[in-house]
């Protein structure tokens, strides 16, 4: 029996030594860990095409790209259909495209496949007046980062240059929204 109490003891003595955790990782260069000399990062990658010309096909399957506006100033609002603060600034962004002649808001649609059943009603409700389609992903990949939260909104000038980027809908971005619009309308 003390034999047995022996293999039980070192059995679980070991085991305990086993389960210890991995000492943390150790950095040996400034160099980026590579597989087939491809960099390794937790960062986004640069995207493969300008920004210019990543686009979103519109719900009727024309293709677009925010080089289409050049001149006007550009709002991207990435939206779904089951999002609260979404429904609460789509009446908003209406509001902002029948305001200012030379400003094109674009709804793209996140809500993935399941969520496409509930857009026509959704967009019928709301009596949305804006250009809606869905993202190209690298589109997605480069504004979203790792943030993955909806809605997120981007505001581009005339040139096609990214002003000011949103998450969430409340008064305070309401305002900042309405401010950076203005400003790039504004300016000639």
């Amino acid at each position: 029996m003390k034999f047995f109490y022996f293999l039980l003891f070192n059995f679980y003595f070991l085991l305990a030594l086993a389960c210890r955790p991995a000492a943390a990782p150790v950095s040996v260069s400034n160099k980026p860990v590579s597989i087939n000399n491809v960099p390794q990062t937790n960062l986004p990658l640069p995207p493969m095409r300008n920004i210019e010309n990543l686009g979103w096909t519109l719900f009727d399957n024309k293709a677009e790209k925010l080089s289409y506006y050049k001149g006007k100033v550009v709002v991207l609002d990435f939206w779904a259909t089951y999002c609260p603060p979404c429904l609460e600034e789509i009446p908003h962004l209406n509001e902002l495209q029948n305001k200012y002649a030379d400003l094109q808001v674009v709804g793209l649609h996140v809500g993935g496949e399941e969520d496409n059943l509930r857009v026509p009603k959704f967009v019928e409700k709301l009596k949305i007046n804006y250009v809606l389609a869905y993202p190209e992903d690298e589109l997605i990949r480069i504004l979203f980062g790792d943030n993955s939260a909806i809605p997120q909104t981007f505001v581009f000038d005339r040139n096609g240059k990214l002003l000011k980027k949103f998450v969430g809908f409340d008064n305070i971005i309401k305002m900042n929204l309405d401010e950076t619009i203005e400003s790039a309308i504004n300016e000639r």
